[in-house]
Formats: structure tokens, C-alpha cells, sequence
């Protein structure tokens, strides 16, 4: 099974572009939103998303659901639970060590910059991070100790998840694949920071909710290389149920990889909550804030990528879970965040 990871995306034609669908856009975040006011569009909005990742057409309009839907959603499922956890790619050795030298606030910025040096391709993007204009200094960075010292423990934290992540989304094995693995990443980075931003209202901590976001979209990539080697015909009669039971297969596989990477157990409850069809009547707060930032953050991939006309408001989804206005502030710095990577067509 060790093709399965390796060789996640399959080469396949670039679809067509699709048309757009136009969602309310969002108010302004300093109006507080009225109830019952928007009606959320949320499972038009999620199998517009899961057509986007799958690379799959729009849904055709007056026809019956696939014929050989059923069986292709078991086969499907049956090589996800025969998958090899062990065939994962593992993290570099110097990450799980760094990250639990980040859990002690007085750790040494030496001690930091030793454990960063033992990974030559960490130690690259440290310096290309710390040099970047956001940690624009008035003395150019010389040292790796001190490019440590300016990240900070979350800056080093952040790019040292990026640095485990982005090359296991992006794997491609193709002009294809590297298409879709850079909408998982794109994914994993907004997901992130919206996970990060919910999390501090719901009393998470920082780095695990970021971790939570950054990961969540992992098994993603498996699922469409599967749906690749079936070259599915007449794939825009895919009904929406088959969508949801091919995001729960994905989500199996993210929650099987996060054990076998052993990630931290609020993480791993969190992953765990999410590859459930529905949400639990009681939680963990982790879980409630990863369920929200991977709907925000498809929502503003969408709009990113123009597959919609503008980002939908989506502050009164959950207001049993965050107030509308942590939402909108939600969403309205994710907007501002990921302004320049709106694509052109």
C-alpha cells in the first residue's frame, strides 16, 4: 500500500472552469448580525468545496444519483482500512524534539537554534521566514540563533508545522497533483489560522489549535487519487451523499495519520470529533473551533479562488458554539489575511 501516499494525485485533464455561484458577501464586522437574518447555504457551500478539492465537475441539474455510486463509496472505504499507517512518511526526527523544547517558555534561544541546525531544510526556511518583511529588523539576520530568537516560540512553532506539512499536501505525482495539492495547502493554511483565531475564544491552546487546522485536511489527498484510478465515468452525477462519505473517508485517514505521528491528545480528540458526520451535543473546544475554521476557511478558499463571487457571511452558523461576532471577526481576518492570494481568471 505504500503507493498510496507516495503517489497521492494521478495526472489527469484540468477540468473546464466551472461557473461561479454567488453567496452573500459579509457585512460589516462592526454590525452585529440579527438572528435568522442570512440563510447559511452551508451544504451547497461544502459540496461546492469537495468538487473544488476533488477535482470533480458541478453536479448536473434533473438526473438520478450515479448508478454505480454505492459500490465505488465501498470500495473506496475498504482501501482506506486496509491502508499501512506505517507507509506514512514520517516527520523529520528533530521535530517532535523541538516542538516539545516549545512547550517549556524558558528554553534558551541557543538551545532552539541546536535542535533547528540538526535539519538543514528547517534551518532554510528559519532564515527565509526571519528575513521576510513581516520580521523586517533594522540589522540584517546573520545567525540561526537569532532568526530563532526573532520568530518567537509561535513563529518557530508555526514554521516548523509548515515545514512537516506542506510537502506531505503538496505531493504530487503530476501536473494534476500538484494542482490539488496546492488547494490542500491553501486549505491547511487558512484552516490554520482561522483555528488559531477561534481557539483563543474558546480557550484552546494556540499551537494545537493551529496544528489541528494545518492537518486536517491530510487523507484528502489519498481519496483523490483513489477516485483517479477508478476514472470515474460521468463523475457530475456524483450525488452530494457521496461527497460526505468521501470526506469521511478522508477524515478516517487524517485521524489514523495524527496517531501514527503521535500528535498531542487534544488534537487528536479534536481530529477524532471531526471525522463524525455530525458534531457531538458536547464537544471539546477544539473540536467546535477545528468544525467552524475548516468551514470558514472554505469559504474564503472558494472566494479566493473565485469558484464563488464573494465569501459568504457565515457569523450566525453556530451560535450555540461563537458569538456572530467572533465569527465575523473571524472571517474578516482571514479576508485580510490571504487578500493577495485571490487568483485571476
Amino acid at each position: 500500500m505504500n503507493w498510496l501516499w507516495r503517489r497521492v494525485f494521478a495526472t489527469r485533464p484540468t477540468p473546464e472552469r466551472r461557473p461561479r455561484i454567488t453567496l452573500r458577501s459579509l457585512p460589516d464586522v462592526q454590525a452585529v448580525p440579527t438572528a435568522g437574518a442570512i440563510e447559511l447555504p452551508l451544504a451547497q457551500l461544502a459540496e461546492r468545496y469537495q468538487r473544488f478539492m476533488l477535482g470533480l465537475p458541478d453536479a448536473a441539474s434533473g438526473v438520478l444519483d450515479h448508478p454505480g455510486e454505492p459500490a465505488l463509496l465501498r470500495r473506496l472505504q475498504i482501501v482506506s482500512e486496509r491502508f499501512d499507517v506505517r507507509s506514512l512518511p514520517r516527520l523529520p526526527a528533530v521535530l517532535p524534539q523541538l516542538l516539545h523544547a516549545l512547550k517549556n517558555d524558558n528554553v534558551a534561544g541557543a538551545e532552539l537554534a541546536k535542535l533547528v541546525g540538526r535539519d538543514p531544510m528547517l534551518v532554510g526556511e528559519v532564515m527565509r521566514v526571519s528575513r521576510s518583511i513581516y520580521y523586517r529588523t533594522l540589522h540584517s539576520i546573520q545567525s540561526l540563533q537569532h532568526a530563532v530568537v526573532l520568530l518567537g516560540q509561535d513563529g518557530l512553532r508555526r514554521v516548523a508545522t509548515q515545514h512537516m506539512m506542506k510537502p506531505i499536501l503538496q505531493a504530487s505525482a503530476g501536473a494534476r497533483g500538484a494542482v490539488a495539492g496546492q488547494r490542500l495547502w491553501d486549505h491547511a493554511e487558512r484552516c490554520a489560522h482561522a483555528s488559531a483565531f477561534l481557539g483563543k475564544y474558546a480557550g484552546c491552546d494556540a499551537f494545537e489549535a493551529y496544528l489541528a487546522g494545518i492537518v486536517c485536511n491530510t487523507g484528502t489527498g489519498a481519496v483523490i487519487h483513489l477516485l483517479d484510478m477508478e476514472e470515474v465515468a460521468a463523475p457530475e452525477m456524483l450525488s452530494a451523499g457521496f461527497l460526505d462519505g468521501c470526506a469521511q473517508v478522508a477524515a478516517q485517514l487524517t485521524l489514523r495519520a495524527a496517531r501514527h505521528w503521535e500528535l498531542p491528545p487534544n488534537v487528536i480528540q479534536a481530529l477524532t470529533e471531526f471525522a463524525q458526520s455530525e458534531m457531538p451535543a458536547t464537544p471539546s473546544p477544539l473540536g467546535k473551533t477545528l468544525r467552524a475554521a475548516h468551514v470558514l476557511a472554505m469559504a474564503q478558499l472558494l472566494s479566493d479562488h473565485r469558484v464563488i463571487d464573494s465569501c459568504p457571511d457565515l457569523s450566525q452558523a453556530w451560535p450555540e458554539r461563537f458569538a456572530p461576532m467572533q465569527l465575523a471577526r473571524c472571517q474578516q481576518d482571514l479576508q485580510h489575511q490571504f487578500e493577495h492570494a485571490r487568483t485571476t481568471v
